[in-house]
């Protein structure tokens, strides 16, 4: 019986098993004694499970399989219940044990049988916990089950239903106040002397609102337009900020890490990505929340100056590059979900499995020169707008002089350059500070938090201490 089970069972049961050894018994019987009712048996013993596989083969059974997500999003290190309705179109006889198809992530793979002990209307539901301590898109299910005959000889496994899709983001966090932020009134508007919405008539007035006090009536303009009109004094413009995401694999890669590539789960749902970008990734989510939860419209671009989430294959509009309030801040969370390095051309690209998703165009084609003409045009168009701030690898003395320019751009310029050696950035720190950019050197080990409030400190001191890896720092303007 324990050689039995020890089988292959992907196709007969222990049982079907045992009776093709009878039946081969049974002709060799025959043979020997030459027994004709002997060979009818053998026959009739080897065929069953033989008919029986065909049978499973042919007979394919018919289910309905849902599955819903609770919630369909989740952040890293969160939790979603995941709900499976599976029901039959069609006879099943006995109970079928069936397993939920995971990524390896996740660990082992639920199983239960069909039907429940409780269904209902035909349907039976069940009910298992998700978790992910990294981003990324991850394909859920389908369910598999091995179905045997009625006469328990032979087996067969079928998918049921297809793969869902789970995506987890990266989670934000929680960023202090800074002078990055800027002053804004009780409703989290700036206030400028600019005018937002000027006419050729009279650039300092406008239409009468209710609620407006009547001293600022301006009674000539009044006249003029037949119409009750206000002298504008100030106008209230929505703050702006430019955040800058360097997504190239050679500015993250060093070590055995870049010699050999990222590694990579076999069901190749993992990204290529590192512990530094990693970090970068995280920073941008929490940069964008604190920004966006604060009334700012952020532009979000990468190193060349092209939309930042292009090359995301989660992103819901990968070509749009600016972002404003809660729909921007799903939509950047769900666009870092799935973003990658962009591999380096002078390594050889690690294998992709991703069977059913897109490619994205991105990574197709070849990418602008970093911090070239495109991305220095698109910043001076929106000059002292507001903030300008940079997630960057460790970068090259040369990438570094044709981004200082760029400092004059934002109303302030900061820069966070991540490294595993950042004390090896010396030269690049002191190039971005002459020019006017506030620099800080971190490695992916850093403390968010920290560096986020490092600019605010007075030295390097306080940043240290908050187990934050300073190379150079600077809060003077422009020499």
């Amino acid at each position: 019986m324990q050689l039995l089970t020890r089988l292959p069972s992907r196709v007969l049961t222990p049982r079907g098993w045992g009776l093709v050894f009878a039946g081969v018994t049974a002709l060799l019987l025959a043979q020997v004694l030459g027994r004709r009712d002997l060979l009818y048996v053998g026959v009739l013993l080897v065929c069953l499970p033989l008919l029986s596989v065909l049978m499973l083969r042919l007979i394919k059974p018919r289910f309905i399989v849902e599955r819903e997500f609770a919630p369909q999003t989740i952040e890293t290190s969160f939790t979603t219940t995941v709900t499976l309705t599976v029901a039959s179109s069609g006879p099943v006889s006995g109970s079928v044990v069936m397993q939920e198809v995971l990524p390896s992530r996740f660990g082992e793979t639920p199983e239960f049988r069909f039907p429940s002990r409780h269904p209902t209307r035909g349907a039976s539901r069940y009910q298992y916990h998700l978790r992910s301590s990294g981003r990324g898109v991850f394909d859920v299910g389908p369910v598999t089950a091995a179905f045997t005959d009625p006469f328990g000889l032979g087996t067969s496994r079928h998918s049921l239903g297809d793969a869902d899709r789970l995506l987890v983001t990266p989670a934000p966090l929680d960023l202090p106040n800074s002078q990055l932020t800027g002053a804004r009134g009780a409703d989290g508007f700036a206030a400028t002397r600019r005018n937002a919405n000027p006419s050729d008539d009279d650039v300092m007035t406008r239409e009468y609102r209710p609620g407006d006090p009547m001293r600022r009536v301006h009674w000539a303009a009044t006249a003029r337009h037949n119409e009750l009109m206000v002298r504008q004094e100030e106008s209230v413009t929505t703050p702006e900020a430019t955040l800058i995401l360097d997504q190239r694999q050679a500015r993250y890669s060093s070590g055995l890490l870049g010699a050999f590539g990222a590694d990579r789960e076999e069901d190749g749902t993992s990204l290529l990505s590192s512990p530094g970008f990693e970090w970068a990734v995280v920073a941008a989510m929490s940069i964008t929340a604190h920004l966006l939860e604060r009334n700012y419209a952020l532009r979000f671009v990468d190193e060349t100056g092209a939309p930042a989430l292009r090359s995301s294959v989660s992103a819901p509009w990968p070509e749009d590059e600016e972002h404003a309030g809660q729909t921007g801040i799903h939509n950047v969370a769900e666009g870092l979900a799935a973003l990658e390095l962009f591999p380096d051309p002078s390594r050889r690209a690690p294998s992709r499995r991703r069977a059913g998703r897109r490619t994205a165009p991105a990574q197709l084609t070849a990418r602008g020169a970093p911090f070239g003409d495109p991305i220095m045009d698109k910043l001076a168009a929106y000059k002292n707008r507001g903030p300008l701030l940079a997630l960057l690898g460790a970068i090259t003395a040369s990438e570094a002089r044709e981004l200082a320019a760029a400092a004059e751009y934002g109303s302030a310029s900061f820069a966070i350059l991540i490294a595993d050696r950042p004390q090896d950035l010396h030269q690049v720190m002191e190039i971005l500070r002459a020019s006017g950019w506030h620099a800080v050197a971190v490695s992916p080990t850093a403390d968010l938090t920290a560096t986020w409030t490092f600019f605010d400190s007075h030295g390097g001191a306080s940043a240290s201490t908050a187990k934050t890896t300073v190379v150079s720092s600077t809060r003077g303007g422009r020499p």
